[in-house]
């Protein structure tokens, strides 16, 4: 089975052996990364990469507009797209944790009936009070979420989807595929979510707004969830907000961003099955003489980055700011308050050995 990962990138360079090397875990063939205005060594990374195969990094078509929905576009058009069995749209900081057979993508495929599309639902990790940035697997950092049914009080949540080849495509979106609204019923394509179950009918057919890239989550998640590390440690996400948002020019995070996904009142660590094998994976890429220094820059990059925002007086208030917030949703900690609840203390965030 040939599957292709489809990303865009800017400024993600210490985050990308971690991310091909779980994603080729998982049973991911072929990667094709898009990458704009890089200043951390991810460009080159990539190209070094790409030079190894398995890997294809292209500039981001886009001309000041959209980022990810050009370069999705553009992704259409490429063979190592078209070539897909199956074609999964994701991002860096998104791990797809499958919990059924073998852990791999064809084990949920064939969980999930072999339908043409699959969309899984996100679980957004907590940031869980790390703030120095470490070159250790994100995955094993952070493991407080959400109530994985329940976010910022919203039962519905969102998906990303895996397409199977012959879905009947009109264009890949950045949360799941579309295709034409005149379609014919009978050819409309067989999509279920991550516990193998029909999409609701709405979703399929894109009919609600508000849920045109999302559905309710209590149940969804029986055979994969999606792991969304949105925030990481404090320092990543310092760097994080001065890179801006890959999917639009010119927006930043502020601290609505951080507060909605930094509640960590769950704990789910069922993604370190994937532990052992994923460090020897990296430790494989390390050893690489070529591979292993250019991720030491990108590492020195983000740290020396790091450093630079924090001698910014902006940058720094910002920093003290988020690190002093309660790590509850919004809404959540100010009930608890009115109700006279004592907030219960969050857990210490582990340490590398």
């Amino acid at each position: 089975m040939r599957i292709t990962a489809v990303t865009c990138v800017k400024n993600e360079g210490p985050f990308l052996l971690e991310w091909i090397a779980f994603n080729r875990l998982l049973g991911v063939t072929d990667f094709l990364f898009y990458s704009n205005d890089c200043t951390d060594g991810t460009d080159v990374l990539l190209d070094a990469l790409a030079d190894q195969g398995g890997v294809v990094h292209l500039p981001n078509p886009a001309k000041g507009r959209n980022y990810q929905m050009e370069a999705l576009k553009n992704a259409a058009k490429q063979d190592v797209v078209k070539q897909a069995d199956w074609v999964w749209v994701a991002d860096v900081d998104e791990f797809l944790n499958i919990h059924v057979g073998d852990h791999t993508i064809p084990a949920l495929i064939k969980a999930c009936g072999n339908p043409q599309t699959i969309s899984v639902t996100f679980q957004f990790f907590a940031n869980g009070g790390v703030e120095g940035f470490e070159d250790r697997p994100v995955i094993e950092q952070f493991t407080r979420s959400h109530n994985p049914d329940l976010w910022c009080g919203e039962t519905a949540i969102e998906v990303k989807s895996l397409v199977r080849k012959d879905f009947p495509l009109q264009y890949y979106g950045a949360h799941r595929p579309f295709f034409k609204d005149k379609l014919a019923k009978e050819k409309r394509p067989s999509w279920t979510d991550g516990a193998g179950r029909p999409v609701q009918h709405k979703f399929l057919v894109a009919a609600n707004p508000r849920r045109i890239r999302k559905f309710p989550a209590n149940g969804a998640r029986a055979f994969a969830t999606l792991n969304h590390y949105a925030l990481r440690s404090l320092d990543s996400y310092l760097v994080k907000n001065d890179r801006g948002d890959v999917n639009r020019e010119n927006r930043n995070f502020d601290d609505t961003y951080w507060k909605e996904r930094n509640d960590g009142s769950y704990e789910d660590r069922s993604i370190l099955r994937y532990l052992p094998d994923l460090t020897a994976a990296m430790d494989a890429f390390r050893a690489d003489p070529v591979i292993g220094p250019l991720h030491e820059d990108c590492v020195r990059l983000h740290r020396e980055k790091r450093d630079q925002l924090m001698a910014d007086q902006t940058y720094a208030g910002l920093y003290g700011h988020l690190r002093e917030l309660p790590p509850y949703p919004p809404g959540e900690y100010e009930l608890m308050l009115e109700l006279g609840l004592e907030p219960e203390p969050m857990p210490e965030p582990e340490l590398a050995s």
